[in-house]
C-alpha cells in the first residue's frame, strides 16, 4: 500500500493514473476495469490488479495505491504527481 497527497483534484488523479499505466509503462501496461469518482481498478495483461483510491482533503487529494505485482510502477506514478506540503512528508 502506497500513499501520498497531491494538489490535483481526485478526478485528475484517476485520469493521470489511467494515462500513466496505459502509456508510460508499455511492458506492464494496465487498463481500466472499474472506475468511480473515488476509485480506479486497473488490470494488467496477466490479470494483475492495481487499485487506486482518492479522497479530497484540505489542500488537495489523498491518494492510495495498491498492487501485489506493480508496486514499483505505483511508486513511480506517485512521483509524477504534484505533492502538497502534507504529501512531501
Amino acid at each position: 500500500m502506497f500513499e501520498t497527497t497531491t494538489s490535483l483534484q481526485p478526478a485528475a488523479v484517476l485520469e493521470a493514473a489511467q494515462s500513466f499505466f496505459a502509456n508510460r509503462v508499455p511492458a506492464t501496461a494496465a487498463f481500466p476495469e472499474a472506475v468511480s469518482p473515488r476509485h480506479l481498478v486497473l488490470r494488467g495483461q496477466g490479470g494483475e490488479e492495481i487499485v487506486f483510491g482518492v479522497r479530497a482533503v484540505p489542500g488537495g487529494t489523498a491518494v492510495r495505491g495498491s498492487s501485489q505485482f506493480f508496486g514499483q510502477q505505483v511508486k513511480r506514478f506517485f512521483t509524477t504527481l504534484p505533492v502538497t506540503d502534507a504529501g512531501a512528508a
